[in-house]
């Protein structure tokens, strides 16, 4: 099963390791030394949730958070700080958070109010049935690819495929993660496999100048619409 994306920026190295250690057993979670950094990494990836200290260079946690929120209405927002002034814990919630941790506080209280936040994002925002992907509409359920004159139909992996590239737009994605989530294995025969699909999504693609499956030697690969 896909692990969900956390955005975590926090300028004390020494907190920052400890709840990325924490936390990784269960999300991907990417780890940002400053403001300026984290937005940089928002406006560039996907994240299914975001974890935000205050005190930070560059940019504050504030301000990150309202770039955030104006970006995206939906994406659940935790703030956690030193800060215990009632003042901060109503301007934070007031920006658009969903919730204000003062540290210290436990891994498992954080655990919980994460799956809380996700599950409540998930029901709120179910997957949209069609997506646009250059000249095309991508129905994932019926494996088709349809502009104004034909219809492509995908096999089945092909399919699987292109939603997950699509669900990671513009983001590094590993050729393990991928195995693993539509093969459910990254063993050799499976990354060749891979290989051939990659291949067959190229040629589908041949004529659109806008989208690119790059290939990350040694990492993964990147699919971007540009």
């Amino acid at each position: 099963m896909e692990k969900s994306k956390i955005l975590y920026a926090e300028d004390d190295d020494t907190i920052a390791f400890l709840i990325q250690d924490s936390l990784e057993s269960y999300y991907e979670i990417s780890c940002f030394p400053d403001g300026k950094s984290a937005l940089e990494a928002f406006d560039n990836g996907s994240f299914d949730i975001c974890l935000l200290d205050i005190m930070m260079p560059e940019i504050n946690g504030f301000e990150l958070a309202q770039y955030i929120r104006e970006k995206n209405a939906e994406i659940p927002i935790i703030f956690i700080s030193a800060k215990t002034l009632k003042e901060d814990r109503i301007k934070g919630l007031k920006i658009g958070a969903d919730d204000y941790l003062v540290k210290p506080f436990s891994i498992e209280e954080l655990i919980l109010k994460i799956e809380v936040f996700l599950k409540r994002s998930k029901k709120a925002a179910p997957s949209p049935s069609k997506y646009k992907v250059g000249k095309y509409d991508f129905d994932p359920k019926n494996y088709t690819l349809q502009d104004s004159l034909n219809t492509i139909t995908l096999t089945q992996r092909e399919s699987e495929l292109l939603l997950y590239f699509i669900r990671h737009k513009n983001t590094v994605v590993k050729r393990q993660d991928i195995l693993k989530a539509i093969w459910g294995d990254d063993d050799y025969f499976m990354g060749r496999s891979l290989d051939v699909f990659i291949s067959r999504l190229r040629k589908v693609f041949a004529n659109e100048e806008n989208i690119f499956i790059e290939n990350l030697h040694g990492i993964g690969f990147r699919f971007s619409e540009r």
